[in-house]
């Protein structure tokens, strides 16, 4: 008997007999069918909802709480706002949070503290957790941590595959460093979408790392060697920010001042690359540097402090008076060269602001020694000063030295802060028009914070139309820290920013191809094709894609696996 596959069909109509129905019938009986609606349970849907919310990312509350420096904030900025473009709900309120992403700082003992009483709050309220920043890279084998993911402070652009797996009960640890051509670089890349605590200033790192080895440092177990970003690379970040509203840079790293030296470059050709790029009335605030890798660059640095964008302020921290002191702390200058820098910028750039650090109490530090930091102090009369009481940090070799008496530090910190308190750095400003730019509100809510050239501390009026823009005051009241000024009459306003700013919460760096993603506060699922529990990388997130039609192709495939995804459970 022949096979029923012997005979060859030719055309696909060839199996369709004479007897079969035609698409005319079959659209006929379609119309007579009635479905049948079967009737479900409310409580299995409450359940089926419970159990998808659970296991489906992109659907959950995150709380994100950040300690330490503006470097540590930048970081939590981007990790907020690759987590909210991906669907995530960013929240303000812990209690409501389904997960909380802790971002910690290493510098000093109260900080951690803070950061290992948060973890157990939050286990003690189920919350799920995971851990970032300088603590768990410098330390991930701590007792509190363990159990808990991590993301290193060069893997924040995986952040929503860390979060992923936490929230699915699983515990993931990256820690690596982020090279190419097996260099290290500056970190994860500056054009990620990203949440601006405040929508009209943007913190950008320039590097990560130093060239010091500071005995009391723990900073350094976290972030490592120097390693910079490019000068296109950071002019172009800057670029997209003033696009989106920002009127006031901040640049930021453990090391200004060191900006450059692996690559290449240094940190005056970068500022002058900046200034290029800075609109009119936006504003540029250079960050901490330590003085032995600004004293080369005296003369253009100086320079660059009086150019009309830049504000004349620089953070440059001594630590102490003693240059014995700086010895055992392995600072690399003396007080000499502290005094070279200052003394020269305030000549070039006049009513500069010089902020400086001091830690009182190092291990070593006698009587004598603490005499010569408050007669800096006294000579200098800085404006702006932070002091801090000696903490020895684990790892460190300042925690194996022989200690200084807690009550001796305790009676330092408090001798200096007295002396500290004891002038008024802005009296002689009192009845002064001053040009300020205004970014923020007051921690009491009743006034708007405005600087003016030096970066000093303006408090004005609290009227929405001057938020975000540069306005002229006359100053007629000084505080230890601030001044107070009123909108000069027939005073000229300028709005600094050439567009609308963000709004607060909104998420910056998402170009309109890819806004889909974070639409109504939900991401568009990337089922796995194979039906496992799985999702799509996170590597092929769009802000990680670098070609156009790669980013096009991830689009048309994400929206045909939802479409093919939603026709199989109907059918």
């Amino acid at each position: 008997m022949p096979a029923t596959c012997d005979s060859l069909v030719e055309d696909i109509e060839d199996i369709v007999s004479a007897q079969d129905p035609t698409p005319h019938d079959r659209l006929l009986a379609r119309k007579s069918v009635v479905p049948r609606v079967r009737k479900r349970n409310k409580q299995d849907e409450l359940t089926e909802d419970l159990q998808a919310d659970s296991v489906i990312p992109g659907t959950q509350k995150i709380w994100v709480k950040t300690w330490g420096c503006s470097h540590n904030n930048s970081d939590g900025e981007y990790m907020a706002g690759q987590l909210a473009a991906y669907g995530y709900k960013i929240t303000e309120n812990s209690s409501s949070a389904d997960l909380w992403l802790l971002n910690s700082c290493t510098v000093k003992n109260p900080a951690e503290d803070h950061f290992r009483n948060s973890i157990k709050k939050a286990q003690e309220q189920d919350k799920k957790v995971v851990v970032a920043g300088c603590v768990p890279q410098a330390q991930p084998r701590m007792d509190y941590l363990k159990g808990l993911s991590i993301i290193g402070v060069q893997q924040i652009d995986r952040v929503v595959e860390v979060v992923e797996e936490a929230i699915k009960g699983h515990s993931v640890r990256l820690l690596g460093q982020k090279k190419e051509k097996g260099k290290r670089l500056g970190g994860a890349r500056l054009d990620l979408p990203k949440i601006r605590k405040n929508p009209l200033i943007e913190i950008i790192s320039i590097n990560t790392g130093c060239l010091n080895a500071c005995t009391y440092c723990k900073t350094k177990h976290a972030r490592g060697e120097l390693a910079s970003y490019s000068a296109e690379e950071l002019v172009d970040r800057a670029i997209q920010s003033f696009q989106e509203g920002v009127c006031e840079i901040w640049l930021t790293s453990e090391d200004t001042g060191a900006y450059g030296r692996d690559i290449g470059t240094d940190l005056p050709t970068l500022l002058w690359k900046l200034v290029e790029v800075i609109p009119e009335g936006a504003m540029l605030r250079l960050g901490m540097t330590n003085p032995p890798y600004i004293l080369e660059h005296l003369e253009e640095m100086a320079k660059i402090l009086l150019h009309p964008r830049v504000y004349s302020f620089l953070h440059v921290p001594v630590q102490t008076g003693s240059d014995s002191v700086l010895m055992d702390m392995k600072r690399e200058y003396c007080i000499a060269d502290f005094k070279q820098v200052a003394d020269f910028l305030k000549e070039r750039v006049p009513g500069i602001t010089i902020a400086t650090d001091i830690i009182c109490g190092f291990p070593g530090e006698t009587e004598a020694d603490f005499k010569e930091t408050l007669q800096l102090v006294q000579e200098y009369k800085f404006p702006s000063l932070f002091i801090n009481q000696f903490y020895p940090r684990p790892g460190t070799p300042a925690a194996k030295m022989e200690q200084v008496p807690a009550q001796v530090k305790k009676q330092r910190t408090r001798e200096l802060s007295q002396l500290f308190q004891s002038y008024t750095p802005y009296d002689h400003k009192v009845g002064k028009r001053q040009h300020v730019l205004i970014t923020e509100e007051s921690f009491d809510g009743q006034y708007y914070v405005a600087h003016n050239r030096f970066y000093e501390q303006v408090l004005v009026p609290k009227q929405p139309e001057f938020l975000g823009k540069m306005i002229e005051v006359d100053i007629y009241e000084a505080g230890k820290h601030f001044m107070k000024g009123k909108p000069a009459d027939n005073g000229k306003i300028h709005t600094p920013s050439i567009v609308r700013p963000l709004q607060k919460g909104e998420v910056s760096g998402l170009t309109e191809e890819f806004k889909p993603f974070s639409e109504n506060g939900s991401a568009l699922p990337a089922y796995d094709f194979w039906g496992i529990e799985n999702y799509f990388s996170t590597s092929l997130l769009p802000w990680n894609l670098k070609s156009s039609r790669v980013k096009i192709l991830y689009m048309a495939l994400t929206v045909l696996t939802v479409i093919t995804a939603v026709t199989m459970a109907i059918f």
